[in-house]
């Protein structure tokens, strides 16, 4: 799915114009105070990079991200590579896509003839289940065919709200009656999936239980279903995670990673705000690569993301 679904010469223009209107403000944000802060100590130095600091952690990249941005830099800055501002950009651009590139992009271990399972997962509110929707619009518009399963069985109108985004995507929903076992409806969707021939199923998932272990466990039960199907399922499992929330949504994506396999991430809500550098802490402290980014609430503005791209939005 990665190979097919990043950086094709088709959605690199789309993606940089649509990212650019994304994280507006991020970009003003950094190119306005990168260019105070070396006007005002007209020339690069560490005192300089002491002072963009604080704008680095104010466009939502963390402290720990930072740190290890700052400290590239001021190598640079003390063996006199960085004289300028445009050349100080440009050596921020290098530091940010290598963090980028750097988080684990783990191939879609897939056997032909049987469907590729992306498990969602995330908790209430940050966009889930309409993230799942929005996959399916994009998957179904490169052809292919999907199956949904509303396994998030235990929060009320989720099995609606999913069969409203199969309507409007025209994909088919297997469901159970609320508070049925999630793990039983993946089994029928992946049955069904594999009897037709299916290229997707995607699962949406609980984003919270009584207890954060029972919901930990319930992931597990599901992983352990799918895998009676394929050996290597699910072949995904995506966390979505919205932007708004920046460094507070780390701890809780944190607690998915460890107990859930997340192998990457999908972003919400990455509409304009001032905080666009979350993508880069959640590749640096996560170790997870960002897969989508949501632009905006129609069904097209769910975006694959593109590093390179992403990185000369903020600044082009």
């Amino acid at each position: 799915m990665i190979q097919t679904l990043f950086g094709s010469t088709e959605e690199k223009p789309s993606f940089l114009k649509r990212m650019k209107e994304a994280v507006t403000r991020t970009r003003e944000s950094l190119s306005e105070r990168i260019e105070d802060v070396v006007a005002f100590r007209k020339e690069i130095d560490r005192d300089t990079l002491d002072d963009l600091e604080a704008t680095l952690i104010s466009a939502d990249l963390g402290t720990a991200t930072t740190t290890t941005i700052l400290a590239a830099l001021r190598e640079k800055v003390d063996r006199k590579q960085v004289a300028n501002v445009d050349e100080l950009k440009r050596v921020l651009k290098e530091e940010l896509l290598a963090i980028l590139n750097a988080a684990e992009q783990t191939p879609v271990q897939k056997v032909d003839g049987e469907p590729e399972v992306i498990l969602v997962v995330g908790v209430n509110g940050t966009g889930k289940t309409t993230s799942i929707g929005k996959l399916t619009h994009l998957l179904r518009s490169q052809g292919k065919t999907v199956l949904l399963a509303a396994a998030d069985t235990f929060r009320a109108a989720a099995i609606e709200q999913l069969e409203i985004w199969g309507d409007r995507t025209g994909t088919e929903v297997i469901k159970n009656k609320p508070g049925g076992d999630p793990a039983a409806v993946l089994f029928d969707a992946m049955h069904a999936a594999k009897a037709r021939n299916t290229d997707y199923v995607i699962v949406d998932t609980a984003g919270r239980l009584h207890t954060k272990s029972s919901l930990m466990e319930e992931l597990s039960k599901m992983r352990r279903t799918a895998q009676r199907f394929s050996a290597h399922a699910p072949h995904e499992t995506l966390l979505v995670m919205d932007a708004t929330t920046g460094q507070n949504g780390l701890q809780q994506a944190r607690l998915f990673t460890q107990s859930a396999g997340v192998t990457g991430i999908v972003l919400t809500k990455l509409d304009g705000t001032a905080k666009g550098g979350v993508v880069v802490a959640i590749c640096k402290e996560l170790g997870l690569p960002v897969r989508y980014v949501g632009v905006g609430e129609q069904a097209g503005d769910l975006l694959p993301f593109n590093p390179q791209d992403f990185v000369n939005s903020l600044f082009d």
